[in-house]
């Protein structure tokens, strides 16, 4: 696995990113817009980038939006799109959450599992602290999850294909740590013009280990959904949390 570091997703994968996730932003930016009116005023933050998939068209909405990832392959990318080129970018861990600024935000947010990229409890941990510590009285730190779905892997692996056409296939092939909560894989495109690996390794966490996390930075558990249209959570699929930084500090 090594070297493996926080840039290498970004890195190994930017000029096939947009095409393998091609996903509607459509319902992130309506769910985010309708929260960053609800909440204090302030900057926003989005943690992992990326290609801008939500950060362009939230920004387009008028929102005073900033930007961390560790990949300048892929900050390169949304910067080739009309309106990224706007957003300013620090190129860093985004466990560190803002490393290049003091200013503080009335919302962090990081969508579609890229918080587990993360590969360590404890980076997660920081990433909550950080967050939380940026965050403006009554600010909100949002997340994209996957739900854990341990019962996918047989004997700790699963190899699956996504996409099989004439002159192609495109597979994935995981293994799963239990004791870790960690999954080491590859997408693996095979063509007429060979082999091409896209390494994704990721830490699972399971909403009330998140919900604990949130809870040693100083946030409160706002609110859970099954999706970003507001679906009640039913414990599977991709879901959607919101934790908010407290208007006064609890007592100790």
């Amino acid at each position: 696995m090594e070297p493996y570091g926080p840039e290498t997703y970004g890195e190994l994968n930017a000029d096939v990113y947009d095409e393998w996730h091609d996903l509607d932003p459509t319902d992130a930016v309506r769910f985010l817009g309708e929260l960053i009116e609800d909440g204090p005023a302030g900057p926003v933050l989005e943690l992992a980038v990326g290609t801008g998939r939500v950060t362009i068209p939230l920004a387009a909405r008028g929102v005073d939006l900033h930007g961390v990832d560790a990949s300048e392959a892929m900050v390169a990318r949304m910067r080739a799109k009309p309106g990224g080129g706007r957003i300013p970018v620090t190129i860093g861990d985004m466990a560190d959450v803002a490393p290049d600024t003091d200013a503080r935000f009335a919302m962090v947010f990081v969508v579609f599992s890229t918080f587990f990229f993360l590969m360590t409890q404890d980076e997660q941990v920081r990433c909550f602290a950080n967050a939380a510590r940026r965050l403006l009285p009554g600010g909100r730190f949002v997340l994209e999850c996957p739900m854990p779905d341990v019962g996918r892997y047989q004997r700790g692996q699963r190899v699956e294909a996504h996409h099989v056409g004439l002159d192609h296939v495109r597979l994935t092939a995981v293994r799963h740590d239990p004791v870790e909560q960690r999954l080491s894989g590859h997408h693996v495109l095979i063509s007429d013009q060979g082999i091409r690996l896209a390494p994704a390794f990721m830490r699972y966490a399971w909403p009330a280990e998140l919900d604990l996390m949130a809870r040693l930075a100083g946030l409160e558990l706002r609110g859970r959904w099954g999706g970003w249209r507001r679906e009640p959570f039913r414990g599977e699929g991709d879901y959607v949390t919101v934790y908010e930084k407290p208007e006064t500090p609890a007592a100790s």
